[in-house]
C-alpha cells in the first residue's frame, strides 16, 4: 500500500501550510494594529508590510515560500501514488521532503539564518530531484 502510504506526506505539508498561515496572521495582524496601519490601495506592492517588523514578515515570506517548491512535490508524489511499482523509498522520500520544509518554516520563521536556510532547501530539492528522477523512471 505504499501508494496510498504516499499520500499522507501530502496531506501533512498542506496542513503544515495552514499551520504557517496561521502563524502568519496570528503575527501580522497584531503588528499592523501597533503600527497603526492604514491600508492604502495606491502603495506599490509589498511596500506597506515591508514597514513590519523583520520577525513578522518572515513567516509571511515563507508561507509565500511554501507555495512556490511544494508545488512541485505535490505534482510528483501524486504522479508516484498513481504509478504501480511506488516503493517505502518513495514514501520515504517523501516524508523527508516535508520533515525538511518543516525545518525550513522554522529556521526562517523564528531566527533567517540565511545560509542554514539555504542548507535545508539545497537538502530539500535534492530529495525533490530524487523523487522526480524516480517517477520519471516509473513511467518509463
Amino acid at each position: 500500500m505504499a501508494n496510498r502510504e504516499l499520500l499522507l506526506p501530502v496531506i501533512a505539508l498542506v496542513g503544515w501550510t495552514f499551520v504557517m498561515w496561521t502563524w502568519m496572521y496570528a503575527t501580522r495582524i497584531p503588528a499592523i494594529r501597533r503600527a497603526r496601519m492604514k491600508f492604502d490601495p495606491y502603495a506599490q506592492r509589498g511596500q506597506q508590510m515591508s514597514e513590519l517588523p523583520a520577525e513578522v514578515r518572515w513567516k509571511a515570506d515563507n508561507y509565500n515560500h511554501l507555495m512556490e517548491q511544494p508545488t512541485q512535490f505535490y505534482a510528483v508524489a501524486l504522479v508516484l501514488a498513481l504509478v504501480a511499482g511506488t516503493t517505502s523509498v518513495d514514501v520515504n522520500l517523501a516524508w523527508a521532503y516535508v520533515a525538511l520544509r518543516v525545518v525550513h518554516s522554522l529556521v526562517q520563521s523564528l531566527v533567517n539564518i540565511i545560509e542554514l536556510r539555504f542548507a535545508v532547501f539545497m537538502l530539500s530539492s535534492l530529495v525533490l530531484l530524487a523523487m522526480t528522477v524516480r517517477a520519471g523512471l516509473l513511467l518509463l
